[in-house]
């Protein structure tokens, strides 16, 4: 088989995989990205007790409509992210590889996460200012709402420039590559680790043989393991990067200039607390939703390779 054909293979599989991973957690990312943006001075935002207290809240006021405002742009980004990621992820790792059989080293893994995040993140950075800004907007928003993702793309367009749809590049490209690279180096390594335990108990040659010896509840687990090291240090990126942004103020003025005004601001008037805010709602998303991921991607790259067999 060509080397474009399996890139291909393990695009389909992210991007089905990102899909399914949206669909099952969007409230809770609606919840997150309100409370990453709540510093305490913001007044056209409610203010919620609690994760539970602010899903309840925003049913009651906006309905399903607000728990799921700014799905369209959700699923359209996880699903571009995930599918540009693992083919620019498996591409990188064939290029580091000298040949199909040998395992490349931590230091290589790392290298191809963070390539491949780097990727992604230009190419998808305008999804992600346009769900950010939707997701906020609430009965107490001031200025003219967006209609949908087309009409906030339009709308930014005109009042802010093609430069605003960038808002936020540089928090991202840190968290992208950092968070790609911590999770998928702590994937494929804990993946070795079960691999080589299980092959030895069965006494198989772990080389050909590590796709039969993992089931579903094992990539749970690492999707699910690597994502909470990627959540906890990289987590002050995204509250940085949602607070960028924002959408301005009546007047045509953010509330943040750049990136080191929201850590100067942020470290001034929250302290290390405002760099991790809303990370309860993000760890009940993420890590079940990573699961549900890595369960989804690897099961439909099993079955595009049976379909391959077959042919």
């Amino acid at each position: 088989m060509s080397d474009s054909k399996w890139q291909w293979e393990n695009a389909t599989a992210g991007a089905v995989a990102g899909f399914a991973t949206v669909a099952a957690v969007h409230p809770l990312d609606v919840v997150r990205t309100r409370f990453q943006v709540d510093d305490g001075r913001v007044v056209n935002l409610p203010t919620y007790k609690n994760t539970a207290h602010a899903i309840l809240n925003i049913a009651r006021l906006e309905g399903l409509k607000g728990l799921y405002a700014g799905f369209f742009p959700a699923v359209l980004g996880s699903t571009v992210s995930w599918g540009l990621y693992f083919f620019f992820y498996s591409r990188a790792k064939q290029r580091y590889s000298k040949n199909r059989d040998e395992k490349l080293s931590p230091g290589l893994h790392l290298a191809s996460a963070a390539e491949a995040g780097a990727l992604v993140c230009f190419c998808t950075n305008p999804i992600w200012l346009v769900k950010t800004r939707l997701q906020l907007q609430n009965p107490l928003h001031q200025t003219r709402r967006y209609s949908g993702f087309y009409d906030a793309l339009k709308t930014i367009m005109r009042e802010e420039g093609w430069r605003a749809l960038y808002k936020g590049i540089v928090p991202s490209l840190f968290l992208q590559v950092s968070h790609g690279a911590v999770q998928f180096t702590a994937y494929e390594e804990l993946r070795k680790v079960i691999v080589d335990y299980k092959a030895k108990q069965r006494k198989e040659d772990c080389k050909s043989a590590d796709t039969d010896l993992l089931n579903s509840v094992d990539y749970a687990v690492l999707g699910g393991s690597s994502k909470i090291a990627a959540i906890i240090l990289t987590y002050p990126f995204q509250v940085i990067r949602s607070r960028l942004q924002q959408r301005p103020s009546m007047e045509g003025i953010p509330r943040y200039m750049d990136s080191w005004h929201v850590m100067k601001a942020t470290a001034r008037f929250e302290g290390f607390r405002g760099f991790y805010k809303g990370i309860t709602p993000n760890l009940l998303k993420n890590v079940p939703a990573s699961s549900i991921t890595f369960i989804v991607y690897e099961n439909v790259l099993k079955l595009l390779k049976l379909g391959r067999t077959s042919d």
